[in-house]
């Protein structure tokens, strides 16, 4: 397997260089073949798994001279990222070959070039999920940076430019705090390697630097996370990027952080994370409570589903400090909440961007009667939306409801509280987004979506694949739950 784990990083990245050197559509569909041999790459790796362990690995000297590793591998708290990145990355190549957004009249589309940042992404995002050595994790980690900063820049509405150093500054003020932080716990442990790290169980560092050191990583993963109140750069982001831009950032650019405090910060420092547990709880349940209100009041539709996962993710990091505290049902909510919230709200999306192309509007205030004009699109939509509000027996209710019970579960009087609160939360989820549904969905046809096209082919291949997930995340709980399943 040490060839697959290798070829998972060297496909995309030859694939985004022969999109470069190709011409325009040729280069999409060679972006799209590579993403489609990285998928399969990934499934490849479901083989010879061992529970609790890593299953495949790579480690070799990498700068022996200050005892730095190429250290690859992947276990079951990466894989599922692994698989969704691939799978993401695959289905929005192919979205770029039917559609390339072009920002200003007469503007070249270049979908070429944006289907290659699209693969140079995805080798970031591999690279953080598989790296097991500090500082290839942080350069992995900031591969990201810049090619989703050309892609929000350079296919992005009309705010773009705005938007894009927004999401840079923001991104490399995280950068900084994790470099201190990474470099801080490879100097106290005496190694970089994640590994025999967590394996120690962060021994021979110091309680007090274990809380200095988590405190600064959790700051620099809350900004990718994001964590109120380090969030403001994400609604500008994802309104202004195109609907590519918009699915990787949600589906999976927001998880590095969730990843990286899971793997990074409870498996290095755990007595720093279990101290620092607490605050991280309060500042989650804060901003599932502010990311509900601020939708209840928002009037577009990309807008309102980039505040959502400002909310969402506050379960996941819910989930992380319930973890962090000693609760195993935290990080199993939080590990299940990641994957469900990349996969309903990639689908959202899409859904949101196919409505603004047809409509030229994301007002709420301007759309309305989407299932008298395109029933295909409005029901794939309800169904995105009820998944996403957390509806029992699709993927959206898991981890969130057990992140409610993980809070719960620890028990005194702060973690009872963040619970019941994280709840309320939950309500207000629903309320949004079945705002959402009745203004868009029901009613009269708005002017802006009488002549609305249908769903296209291209279109349907996308979302079906995410529809599934949704569904088949959601399902298999409930039947294991009541006994059907083993």
């Amino acid at each position: 397997m040490t060839v697959v784990l290798i070829s998972l990083l060297a496909v995309p990245l030859l694939g985004a260089v022969a999109a470069l050197l190709l011409h325009d559509r040729a280069g999409r569909i060679v972006a799209t073949v590579a993403a489609a041999i990285t998928l399969v790459l990934a499934v490849v790796l479901l083989r010879d798994i061992r529970p609790g362990e890593i299953w495949h690995q790579v480690d070799a000297a990498w700068v022996p001279s200050l005892g730095l590793r190429f250290h690859l591998g992947v276990d079951g708290i990466s894989y599922p990222l692994i698989v969704l990145t691939a799978l993401l990355t695959v289905v929005c190549c192919g979205y770029t070959i039917w559609r390339t957004p072009a920002p200003d009249p007469g503007r070249p589309q270049r979908g070429n070039r944006l289907a290659a940042l699209l693969l140079v992404i995805e080798v970031g995002l591999l690279g953080t999920f598989l790296a097991l050595d500090l500082i290839l994790f942080f350069l992995f980690f900031e591969v990201v940076l810049l090619p989703m900063y050309a892609v929000i820049a350079g296919w992005g509405g009309p705010r773009r430019a705005y938007a894009a150093r927004k999401f840079a500054l923001y991104t490399l003020l995280g950068s900084v705090l994790l470099l201190i932080g990474v470099l801080g716990v490879a100097s106290a442990a005496g190694t970089a390697d994640i590994v025999s790290i967590t394996a120690s169980g962060g021994a021979g560092i110091a309680r007090t630097t274990q809380i200095w050191l988590f405190t600064l990583l959790a700051i620099a993963f809350a900004v990718k996370s994001p964590l109120w109140p380090l969030h403001t750069w994400l609604p500008d982001a994802h309104t202004e990027a195109p609907t590519v831009g918009s699915v990787i950032l949600a589906g999976v650019l927001l998880k590095m952080g969730t990843y990286g405090l899971i793997r990074i910060g409870l498996g290095t420092v755990p007595a720093g994370a279990s101290a620092v547990a607490p605050v991280l709880g309060v500042f989650a349940v804060v901003a599932i409570i502010v990311g509900s209100l601020v939708c209840l009041r928002q009037v577009e539709l990309k807008r309102l589903i980039a505040y959502s996962s400002v909310g969402h993710m506050g379960f996941v990091l819910l989930g992380v400090a319930a973890g962090a505290a000693g609760s195993e049902i935290g990080i199993q909510a939080a590990l299940l909440g990641n994957i469900a919230h990349g996969i309903i709200t990639g689908l959202l999306f899409f859904l949101a961007g196919a409505v603004k192309d047809r409509a030229h509007t994301g007002s709420l205030g301007e759309l309305g009667g989407l299932r008298e004009t395109a029933p295909a699109l409005a029901g794939v939509l309800g169904f995105a939306a009820l998944a996403s509000l957390g509806l029992p027996g699709l993927a959206g209710f898991w981890g969130e409801a057990f992140a409610v019970v993980a809070a719960v579960d620890l028990g005194g009087p702060l973690w009872i509280t963040l619970g019941i609160t994280a709840a309320v939360g939950g309500a207000l989820t629903a309320a949004y987004l079945l705002r959402l549904l009745r203004k868009v969905t029901h009613g009269p046809a708005s002017p802006a979506l009488l002549d609305v096209e249908r769903v296209s082919v291209v279109e349907g291949v996308a979302w079906a694949p995410l529809v599934g997930l949704a569904l088949l995340l959601g399902l298999v709980p409930s039947l294991a739950l009541i006994g059907v399943l083993p």
